[in-house]
């Protein structure tokens, strides 16, 4: 299986006012990993809105080990799980700068006709690059 790494900078506006990160920006942290992964493959998802086509998140089961801190620079380790017709599932794990895990969540994100917001089948060449990395 391969794994998509992204550093994201913990900024002052992604915090509580005890300097932690809230919970929810987590969910903004992973969202970005996934799209810059998706960049890496050649799947732009600008390109994807042009033809009525989106992933959306189905399902979320997060877990949150330690916090995240004000100006830490973290590794967002992301992998792709589980691949089906019109969704898969992302494994990723927020890491501190010393290595500790902070959160961990399983993502189930969909494929949707934009126009009806039914699901639809991921397209071959996105499935292709899918299925090449897991």
């Amino acid at each position: 299986m391969m794994q998509h790494s992204h550093e994201i900078r913990v900024y002052y506006e992604d915090t509580d006012a005890g300097g932690i990160v809230f919970y929810a920006n987590y969910l903004k942290f992973f969202e970005r990993a996934r799209t810059e992964w998706l960049r890496s493959l050649g799947v732009e998802q600008d390109i994807l809105l042009e033809h009525s086509i989106g992933f959306v998140v189905k399902r979320v089961e997060m877990d949150n080990h330690a916090p995240a801190l004000f100006n830490q620079l973290l590794r967002i380790e992301s992998e792709i799980v589980e691949l089906k017709r019109a969704s898969l599932v992302f494994k990723q794990i927020i890491i501190s700068p010393d290595e500790q895990r902070l959160v961990s969540a399983l993502i189930r994100v969909a494929c949707v006709n934009l126009s009806n917001m039914k699901p639809q089948a991921i397209p071959e060449k996105i499935l292709g690059e899918f299925s090449s990395v897991i």
